[in-house]
């Protein structure tokens, strides 16, 4: 009964706004943001203070995360021009020497004075927090994502030197940045010019990212197609020039999300063949008087997987992993639109319980594009749309477009419907099966035998090693740190979740520990707010069956537990491959590359003997704690999900029924291996 009064009280939250319906014709032409785009739409907030004393508040964190978050600030910048309607090519080279350079064809940072500085526009964007022309109104842009504003300035802080070419207005003008934004000189024009655009290459500063100034090809890839998939009709070009060859690849999809949809349904087998395409825009009256337009895309499609979780939302082109209101506005159209359908075509009899969101969700791939000219973010990680207005507009939406799709679909609704009463009848026979046992892993109230649990209770300094093997296991009790670290041993592999429905996974014993030692729950009433231990450690043996295990693993907790990985507190311990004793001491490398500087820091003659460890079995109490666990020296590797639908479909391919991906996958991937134990 709360949940209804709940969801009525959001409804009636609507009433707080107008609605108007808008055209979605010509929807760039829509969102087309004025020509004229000149220095009196820079407006300057405040100046540009400690970015460098404390870049983590501007870009999360100094390590490989923030720095690739350096590229997608400025490519941002190129894509809310797109968003403008004045930008249809972005081009991002990683250059020799670890620069990048980031090239568009849009109007061009304006290069005439601002007001309020004395400064060009170049010169204000790139040197002054907060000034740009992101912050609404009659300014150079309609709807943005990055840091609205900020992105750029930031970026410049943060590396060693950044030229920025402007081409508008009939000329070509530079400004070179160094030393972590000190411009060198003024705005110049350099000569003449009939294009347009901005070109900007930023060198990362070594001395702010300490940990690397690599930057990862795949990991650009994955976001720029991302970026394309999200503005259809973009050409985005990655060039990759620090080998011998150069390697390049364009992305450009004129189906836009519903392209998207296919992409992650790749391997998976559809029910509706081709994504539905729902689209609309909406005029809304806040409550201060104000308009605002909003406009809402929604591509979805059923397959053939059990999962409940593959919705994609975004707003401005910003993944909003924690979801929000256009995803709630996303649920309420299926499961109104859905159960009317199977009751007015006698799919299902009057008396028959209503399917309910869940049972709507399971096997759904749906991407949800909203343009917001003011988004609020909620949540742990700000990534929660808090837009209530959002709701009733994608709700409208989608109803409207997936009524029309069935009644003019039939056969295909006919499956739709068919898939969602099959997810109905599976839901049911979990249910009335816990009843009948009333011994499943949710409800055993007391910890489990194998754990040893560590004496803390205060969760944020507590860790949960969930370790490979008995000996290994009771190596770990033993070197533990007793207060902060408990110990979960794996009697094997645990059954792989992607294969199966959720009655086989309450008899598996091995998932049942951990569901009961996380203590949290899983899928829909996982309560991250609930885990025991904000540490949760995977340490297997490095070879093939302790790879697998930490596949099985990732995919459980992908499936069951993904707030676990969204939140950051998953982790991979990473145990040395080698000792070497030398003077009565132990020195350990956790990679070839470690072990051959060993060599020769400590000057060792051929032959001298090197343990290789083929498991953590090997290892006693003391020698697990001092290379593993201890907090001061240990290295491991935190598990995050930077883009959920490239997760989502690696997952599919990797551990799902189809057997084609693996092998493709095996084929194109087995060159990098270099050390193999089997």
């Amino acid at each position: 009964m709360a949940d209804e009064e709940k969801v009525v009280e959001e409804i009636h939250e609507e009433d707080r706004f107008q609605y108007e319906k808008e055209d979605v014709g010509n929807e760039k032409e829509l969102e087309r943001a004025k020509e004229d785009y000149g220095a009196s739409d820079l407006q300057v907030l405040e100046g540009l203070e400690a970015v460098r004393k404390r870049p983590g508040m501007y870009i999360g964190s100094t390590a490989e995360v923030g720095l690739h978050h350096l590229v997608w600030e400025i490519v941002d910048n190129s894509i809310d021009e797109a968003l403008a309607g004045y930008c249809s090519s972005i081009v991002v080279t990683i250059n020799k020497g670890e620069s990048i350079t980031v090239k568009d064809d849009g109007r061009g940072v304006p290069v005439d004075t601002v007001a309020k500085t004395g400064l060009s526009g170049v010169e204000t964007v790139f040197t002054i927090l907060h000034a740009g022309g992101k912050f609404g109104g009659e300014s150079g842009y309609k709807v943005s994502g990055g840091l609205h504003g900020v992105g750029a300035s930031v970026v410049n802080a943060l590396s060693t030197w950044m030229d920025v070419t402007v081409c508008r207005d009939g000329g070509k003008f530079f400004l070179r940045f160094e030393n972590g934004g000190h411009p060198k000189g003024h705005l110049e024009r350099i000569g003449d010019s009939e294009e347009r655009g901005t070109t900007v290459t930023f060198q990362p500063d070594p001395t702010i990212f300490t940990e690397t100034t690599v930057f990862k090809y795949e990991t650009i890839k994955n976001h720029l197609r991302q970026m394309a998939f999200l503005n259809g009709g973009i050409s985005i070009t990655l060039i990759d020039d620090r080998g011998e060859t150069p390697v390049s690849e364009t992305f450009r999809y004129e189906g836009g999300i519903r392209e998207y949809v296919k992409y992650i349904d790749t391997n998976k087998i559809p029910v509706n063949p081709e994504p539905i395409y729902c689209e609309g825009a909406e005029m809304v009256t806040l409550a201060d008087e104000s308009k605002i337009r909003i406009y809402a895309e929604v591509a979805l499609q059923w397959t053939d997987s059990y999962e409940t979780r593959g919705t994609f939302s975004f707003c401005n082109n910003i993944s909003t992993k924690e979801g929000g209101f256009h995803e709630l506005g996303l649920q309420d159209a299926l499961t109104r639109v859905l159960n009317n359908y199977a009751k007015k075509n006698k799919l299902a009899k009057e008396d028959d319980k209503n399917l309910t969101k869940e049972d709507c969700l399971e096997g759904l791939t749906a991407v949800i594009s909203v343009k917001h000219p003011n988004p609020q973010y909620e949540g742990q990680t700000k990534t929660k749309l808090g837009n209530s207005e959002v709701r009733k507009i994608v709700s409208s939406v989608v109803g409207e477009s997936l009524e029309q799709y069935l009644y003019e679909n039939p056969v295909e609704a006919k499956k739709i419907v068919e898939k969602i009463q099959m997810a109905y009848k599976a839901r049911e026979a979990a249910r009335i099966a816990r009843e009948k046992t009333r011994k499943t892993a949710l409800e055993i109230t007391t910890l489990p035998g194998k754990l040893a649990d560590c004496s803390s209770k205060d969760p944020e300094i507590c860790e949960l090693y969930i370790v490979e093997g008995n000996s290994a296991g009771g190596s770990a009790k033993d070197g533990r740190d007793r207060t902060t670290q408990a110990i979960l041993p794996l009697r094997g592999k645990i059954l792989n979740v992607e294969k199966a429905r959720e009655e086989r996974i309450w008899a598996n014993a091995e998932i049942g520990n951990m569901i009961t030692a996380i203590g949290a729950g899983i899928r829909e009433n996982f309560d991250v707010t609930k885990i025991r231990y904000h540490k949760i450690v995977i340490m297997t043996d490095a070879d093939v069956d302790g790879d697998h295990i930490r596949i099985l693993l990732l995919t459980f907790f992908y499936r069951f537990m993904r707030p676990l990985l969204d939140g950051g507190y998953v982790y991979i311990a990473q145990p040395p491959l080698y000792k070497i004793d030398y003077k009565g001491s132990p020195y350990y490398a956790y990679n070839d590359a470690q072990l051959e500087k060993l060599r020769k820091d400590l000057n060792l003659k051929p032959g001298y003997a090197i343990q290789r460890y083929k498991g953590l079995g090997e290892m006693d109490a003391e020698q697990l704690w001092e290379t593993t666990m201890d907090p001061k020296v240990r290295k491991m590797i935190r598990i995050t999900v930077e883009d959920a639908a490239d997760a989502e479909k690696a997952f599919t391919d990797l551990m799902g029924e189809q057997v084609e991906p693996r092998r493709n996958y095996i084929a194109e991937n087995a060159k990098f291996v270099k050390n193999l134990d089997i």
